[in-house]
């Protein structure tokens, strides 16, 4: 009897839908969620139209499945690995830096997540709402973190964790901007030493 691994109609199946997504992902990148053609996309993964669309249902549920994934590799990219470094200050040091990193984007053409968002912000709907419960969640993780931080009295104990988060969010999207621009790595130091100097303002001073 053949030793050979049969593969089950199922798993075929998935497969071929994360093949579709992760195809769709990279295009979506640089043409953003509105730039995606199911055309071209087929033509891509060697499908006919219909066949993308068996697996999807619509144009809508290709894009959410596409913010999907998008949510899974920057939680895999930024946050799980920042989660083994110490609570406080190194934990969120560690997110930053993470982030940070996320937005040199060498194998794609840029944030999908910013794109969608430019895209879809005054757009009601299914993506809106999702974009918005992935946005909602993010935040909620980065302001858990300055909060643990709060509490190992390395940041003062009046500070306002989401107030933090805000202008954290505001420096990721200066490096995001920059890098393109001017280069990741300049970006990258910048955004590092400004974020060192907001930490420090939000010191405890005893």
């Amino acid at each position: 009897m053949s030793s050979a691994t049969v593969e089950s109609p199922g798993s075929k199946g998935a497969a071929t839908r994360e093949a579709i997504i992760d195809r769709a992902y990279g295009i979506a990148c640089s043409a953003g969620l509105d730039g995606l053609s199911i055309g071209p996309l087929a033509h891509a993964v060697g499908m006919s139209k219909s066949g993308v669309f068996a697996h999807f249902g619509s144009r809508e549920g290709l894009q959410l499945a596409i913010l999907e994934s998008a949510g899974q590799r920057f939680g895999n990219h930024v946050l799980t690995p920042a989660l083994t470094a110490p609570r406080g200050l190194p934990r969120l040091r560690a997110i930053v830096e993470r982030w940070f990193d996320w937005v040199r984007h060498t194998n794609d053409g840029g944030c999908l997540y910013l794109a969608a968002v430019s895209e879809f912000d005054d757009r009601p709907g299914a993506i809106r709402d999702r974009l918005l419960q992935l946005e909602v969640r993010w935040r909620d993780a980065l302001t858990r973190a300055i909060q643990l931080a709060i509490e190992t009295r390395e940041l003062h104990a009046d500070a306002d964790p989401r107030q933090i988060a805000f202008e954290i969010y505001g420096l990721a999207l200066i490096v995001h901007h920059d890098a393109g621009l001017f280069g990741y790595d300049t970006a990258q130091a910048h955004g590092l030493r400004a974020f060192e100097r907001l930490i420090r303002s939000y010191s405890p001073t005893d």
